[in-house]
């Protein structure tokens, strides 16, 4: 018996989200289908003066309501994200009944978050106990009480996955992945590894993001990287078109309840699809810029494609990064033809971001579960916006219209920032 039929083979028992389109699964995957965005003009902060004014935004009424019928516990040291990030993963404990499991210490987190920016209302607070000359006023700080004490924990990556695994009782290995775009990706894939390595049975894995806000908009408005130019904020995010000129940040959480298979038959769980491969790599080029070959996604597809022992030809979708700005979409549309070759061309290609704006660390999880569900309705996502064509990027986008196609097996591309790249190879559980 060969190494990788002997392998624990990985399983998907449960999957939630919460994003700019929709409450839960359902209602992000119905309007992503009906090619509706969830982008529009920020409402959280004050933008006056910004180049960017847009954004996908969670409706806080959606966070109100959970929030009304669950247990508060550690409400007040969780981000926003973490927030977030709660309610997809009841979503996804749910549907796979993970509080029927008795063994709770083989049953892990990992999570890939950033945690909150300090807002401007905290940095003015700081600032009150500081006197311009080095010196700090430390007892008047400890005398103010708690609001200093949970917004440490609040901006902790590491908080995510223990308040979680706190909530959930999950008692066995706990990760978390702070790596950009890639990070929900990643944290999926390395949860994928622990239970292919026999640490644990089950894994909460996923990622979430909540940083519209004034820190977390300028540090990209300074970096280039956000859409300027737009006239509607739902056509702003174009991938692959000629004139796309930026991302739209956004703010979301999607996790996944990954199974061990016989684990999972042995309980009668219901098996909604396969974790077949995973791949990562480093662009080690610049910590701003992906490489302009695309190597290191091309390194992460690859070794997505080899972990899942399949080749090119047994791929009948990817659901790309796809970020709208000029370098990625161009750079990814090469990494995908060096990989692929001539059948790139035959392959669907679609970008998520063009509806639900980039959502960071959460982007990831979030479009694995859309593909998943993709598989499972028999319907690819359409990119929206794509109105100019370019002629170097020239593949087949689905766009503006979802497109009805029976398909089993799909990649769906992280890559981040700094040039970290995750690759997931989703199939058709069978």
């Amino acid at each position: 018996m060969s190494a990788i039929s002997s392998r624990r083979r990985v399983v998907i028992t449960g999957y939630g989200m919460i994003t700019p389109s929709g409450k839960n699964t359902e209602e992000t995957f119905d309007n992503c289908s009906k090619g509706l965005s969830g982008i529009d003009y920020i409402s959280s902060f004050d933008t006056t003066g910004l180049p960017c004014r847009i954004a996908g935004e969670v409706d806080n009424k959606w966070i109100e309501e959970f929030e009304r019928s669950s247990d508060r516990k550690l409400r007040n040291f969780s981000s926003r994200g973490l927030r977030l990030m709660r309610i997809a993963a009841a979503e996804a404990a749910k549907q796979a009944g993970l509080d029927e499991i008795e063994n709770r210490s083989r049953i892990g987190v990992s999570i890939g978050s950033h945690g909150d920016n300090p807002s401007v209302e905290n940095i003015k607070f700081l600032l009150r106990f500081y006197d311009g000359e080095g010196n700090w006023d430390m007892n008047g700080l400890m005398k103010a009480g708690g609001y200093p004490y949970l917004h440490f924990f609040r901006r902790k990556p590491d908080v995510a996955p223990s308040i979680l695994a706190t909530l959930f009782n999950c008692r066995g290995p706990v990760l978390s992945t702070v790596s950009a775009c890639a990070a929900g990706s990643q944290a999926i894939g390395e949860s994928a590894r622990l239970i292919q390595d026999n640490k644990c049975n089950v894994m909460i894995a996923g990622g979430c993001e909540a940083t519209i806000d004034f820190p977390g908009m300028t540090g990209f408005i300074l970096l280039k990287a956000l859409c300027e130019k737009y006239t509607d904020p739902r056509k702003a995010s174009r991938p692959f078109d000629r004139r796309r000129s930026g991302f739209v940040m956004s703010e979301g959480a999607g996790a996944l309840v990954l199974e061990e298979l016989e684990h999972a038959r042995s309980r009668g769980a219901r098996i909604l699809g396969e974790l077949k491969g995973y791949g990562s790599s480093a662009d080690a080029y610049r910590i701003t810029d992906t490489h302009p070959k695309g190597l290191g996604a091309v390194i992460a597809m690859k070794a997505a494609l080899e972990d899942a022992s399949l080749s090119p030809d047994d791929v009948d979708y990817i659901n790309a990064h796809g970020t709208s700005t000029t370098q990625n979409d161009l750079t990814e549309t090469r990494a995908i033809k060096e990989v692929f070759g001539e059948r790139a061309n035959e392959i669907p290609v679609s970008s998520n971001k063009s509806m639900l704006g980039h959502a960071i660390a959460a982007a990831g999880p979030i479009e694995c579960i859309l593909t998943i569900e993709g598989i499972n309705r028999s319907i690819i996502l359409p990119t929206i916006n794509h109105e100019s064509r370019d002629p170097k990027c020239n593949l087949d986008y689905v766009p503006n219209e979802a497109r009805r196609k029976e398909h089993k097996t799909a990649i769906s591309n992280s890559f981040g920032f700094g040039g970290q790249n995750a690759c997931l190879c989703i199939g058709k559980f069978a």
